[in-house]
């Protein structure tokens, strides 16, 4: 069903902010993503190899001061064996000197032999025994030499090969700290060259991967938002698989959805500003008429006299609809005025309006009590039964074209469950088609008819939903659309309700 006679437009439709000049592009090297991508991989390598570098330290410290115990152990194995004779003076300072050392011990059997010494200080600053270190001490250490060490004499001790004898040496850690120092810049200029290196391989990587991408997203984007009735200004897709891709394809299909409700907005604008000139010159000519109708009371024919106060009601309500044709582009209805009215009395009138022809082969069916009442608006509800059944009545003639030996039925029906009083608007069309089921009650999609705006679902349902009711499609197995309204009656207050019950009594 459709109601292809309903007219509504809107108004103050404004394309949306066009921001895309005053934002701009990134500035600075590290104001875009690539710039901020290579930054943090510079310092992410060079937090990486931080903690690399820490042990690595450690353990060439440990390297440096067991190559010094093998050079003195080499030495003492040479001097003791040259026992008894005891090696001279300037032999010894050359040892010494050769080795790195202050003095050199060889423990063996038990016993310590001092083996060579030259300038032997009274104490020393440091000791560290090699046979057993751990890591975390190790690194304290050689962070200790690092920063405070230089001028510092120590004493080193540790075994030597599986002979079991140990040696023992005295030295200034002066060496061992410009060792440790020259190792800390080889490094660090190391991983600062790597740093680079990896930053711009990644960069280059992801640039291409991602950022080249999004960098089309925004500036898609951007130049949409500039001017989005612009087809040209859509983003062509490209057919990658990846989340770039398919985020560009589901851009391109919302900038061109976008694009086909602004330009539908844009008709509708065209076509409230259109509407609302003929609504003054419309409203005039009713008045006029409405004036003319007025005179037909007084005819005594009865004839007129029977359709006159139909003729005056239609034109009244013509009057009132020119008046708020416009209510669905703008805010909203103007709240239901409700009072208890027959709804047989209601579908009558709705019967005489739609005027069927008898030669159509369509009727028109009330199953409504004459007693049975419902809480409304009586000129909502009429609306709301009005374009329910013009629908139908339009369906069944398209459809009498296609099939003339179908019967053609339009059945009213109304009862009342407690508070809520129930009506079914039911026809033996050809039924609702699914593109149209699947917008039901949607403004300008839910048609049915070619041609047709479907405002009259959608106007319909805002009036039953006013009155704190319902409207739906009802599955039926039968050829044919039904609707089913159910409208509650207001609450009763306890003043109104005594009021009553003084009044009764």
């Amino acid at each position: 069903m459709e109601n292809g006679q309903d007219v509504s437009a809107a108004e103050g439709v404004k394309a949306p902010p066009r921001a895309g000049s005053g934002l701009g592009r990134p500035t600075g090297i590290f104001g875009g993503l690539s710039g901020k991508l290579l930054l943090l991989t510079i310092v992410f390598v060079m937090f990486a190899e931080v903690l690399i570098f820490v042990p690595s330290v450690a353990n060439m410290r440990l390297r440096w001061l067991q190559g010094r115990l093998n050079t003195a152990a080499a030495a003492a194995i040479v001097i003791d064996g040259l026992q008894p004779v005891e090696l001279p003076r300037a032999l010894q300072r050359e040892t010494l000197m050769a080795t790195g050392t202050r003095a050199i011990v060889l423990r063996k059997d038990g016993t310590s032999r001092l083996l060579a010494a030259a300038e032997m200080p009274s104490s020393v600053d440091d000791q560290y025994d090699l046979s057993d270190v751990s890591m975390l001490t190790s690194i304290r250490d050689a962070m200790d030499t690092i920063l405070f060490g230089g001028d510092r004499i120590i004493r080193v001790f540790g075994p030597f090969g599986d002979s079991g004898m140990g040696v023992e040496v005295v030295l200034k850690d002066t060496s061992l700290r410009d060792a440790l120092l020259l190792y800390s810049r080889n490094v660090f200029l190391m991983s600062l060259l790597l740093s680079f290196v990896t930053a711009t391989l990644i960069f280059f990587a992801i640039n291409r991967i991602m950022i080249r991408p999004i960098r089309r997203l925004t500036d898609s984007m951007q130049a949409y938002s500039d001017d989005p009735e612009d087809p040209r200004r859509v983003l062509v897709p490209d057919g990658g698989r990846d989340e770039l891709s398919v985020a560009g394809r589901h851009l391109a299909s919302m900038q061109a959805q976008l694009q086909k409700t602004l330009k539908q907005q844009k008709n509708l604008a065209a076509l409230g500003l259109a509407v609302s000139k003929i609504n003054h010159d419309m409203r005039n000519i009713l008045a006029s008429a409405q004036l003319m109708s007025d005179r037909l009371v007084d005819v005594d024919d009865p004839m007129v006299k029977r359709f006159a106060p139909k003729l005056l009601r239609t034109i009244d309500r013509a009057v009132g609809y020119t008046t708020e044709v416009l209510s669905y582009g703008q805010a909203s209805e103007s709240a239901p005025r409700r009072r208890r009215l027959r709804l047989r009395d209601l579908t009558e009138e709705v019967r005489d309006i739609l005027a069927i022809d008898p030669e159509s082969g369509i009727e028109f069916i009330e199953q409504v009590s004459r007693d049975l009442e419902v809480d409304a608006d009586s000129e909502q509800l009429f609306r709301i039964i009005h374009n329910l059944c013009r629908n139908a009545l339009q369906a069944l003639v398209a459809f009498r074209e296609s099939d003339p030996d179908s019967t053609l039925r339009i059945t009213v029906s109304g009862h009342r469950i407690g508070s809520v009083v129930s009506i079914t608007v039911d026809d033996t069309g050809p039924g609702m088609p699914q593109k149209a089921r699947e917008n039901l009650f949607t403004a300008f999609r839910g048609s049915a008819r070619s041609g047709g705006t479907g405002l009259g679902l959608a106007i319909a349902r805002e009036l039953v939903l006013a009155h704190g009711g319902t409207i739906a499609l009802v599955e039926k197995p039968a050829a044919g659309t039904q609707f089913r309204i159910e409208i509650p009656d207001r609450p009763v207050s306890l003043d109104d309700y005594r009021s009553r019950t003084v009044h009764e009594s």
